[in-house]
């Protein structure tokens, strides 16, 4: 039998996905955690670069690789396999952002679509999903940008890429507003909207499901404890099946209409139910649209 290729130490993360996704602040902020950063990097050249890196004592590596590759893109999967073969453990981030905020945010920037051409700016949108269709499906971390700030996305990248690239399993609960759209990235997506919503009481209005009195409300509902009986039982079955599947991370997404009360309340009490589970982060969000409220 052939001898098993050694694996290397490097952590290097690929990140790749739409252009005006945020691939500038996730690279930057990947560079504030000690990596060596490369931009637009042909993927042929991969390897030549993990080598140099291991010469220079260089032990976190991210590389950014996207549709500016043009035909070096067909040759991403045989590329990234032989990277592998060789014993280099290589981790994928790919960001996707929905249609009308890309298209916002080339209005905001005034700058063209790599993919435009004589078209719309949809069309090239149309076209790179197309094109960065397997990168995405091989991907082992995918965020959605659409409803993050800067400093949001920065902030879930440094708690996403903060651990081992082998590291402890996570399992994201994350609160949302169907109003404000389902989050992309989302793995699971339970509707609580059923439930009383304590927005039509004056006095919960301007609280959030953070708040005790909101809990204490939802609490003395009808369908709000089996509700957490059914969900939780779902995860704890779903959970360890999802890590031995391979995945780095499963995210939960639990909406209301708002984002601001059911859900929130929700997430809360589930992440005290799997309070065990491997990883638990929590993300709130919708419950204030300026950013939204994250713990983890």
């Amino acid at each position: 039998m052939p001898k098993a290729k050694a694996k290397h130490h490097i952590r290097t993360i690929i990140v790749s996905g739409l252009s005006g996704s945020g691939k500038t602040t996730t690279i930057h902020a990947l560079e504030d955690m000690n990596f060596y950063c490369v931009d637009n990097l042909p993927v042929v050249l991969m390897d030549q670069v993990l080598s140099l890196c291991e010469r220079a004592s260089v032990n976190q590596l991210a590389v950014v690789i996207d549709v500016r590759e043009g035909a070096f893109l067909q040759e991403y999967a045989q590329s990234l396999s032989r990277i592998r073969q060789n014993g280099y453990v290589i981790e994928t981030l790919f960001l996707t952002c929905r249609d009308e905020v890309l298209i916002r945010r080339f209005k905001e920037t005034r700058r063209r679509h790599p993919l435009q051409e004589e078209g719309s700016v949809k069309n090239g949108i149309q076209r790179e999903r197309e094109a960065l269709g397997g990168i995405r499906e091989s991907a082992t971390h995918i965020i959605d940008t659409s409803d993050h700030t800067v400093h949001t996305l920065r902030q879930l990248v440094q708690q996403s890429f903060q651990v081992a690239p082998v590291g402890p399993f996570k399992v994201r609960l994350v609160s949302f507003g169907f109003k404000h759209g389902i989050p992309l990235e989302a793995d699971f997506v339970f509707d609580v909207r059923f439930l009383p919503n304590p927005y039509f009481d004056e006095s919960l209005r301007p609280l959030s499901g953070l708040n005790p009195k909101v809990r204490d409300y939802l609490e003395a509902q009808a369908d709000t404890q089996p509700l957490l009986d059914h969900l939780t039982n779902l995860l704890i079955f779903s959970i360890p099946r999802a890590e031995q599947e391979g995945k780095a991370q499963l995210t939960i997404a639990v909406g209301c209409t708002g984002g601001h009360h059911r859900s929130v309340m929700v997430v809360e009490a589930l992440s005290q139910r799997l309070k065990n589970a491997p990883g638990i982060q929590v993300q709130h969000r919708d419950v204030e649209r300026n950013g939204g409220n994250q713990r983890g």
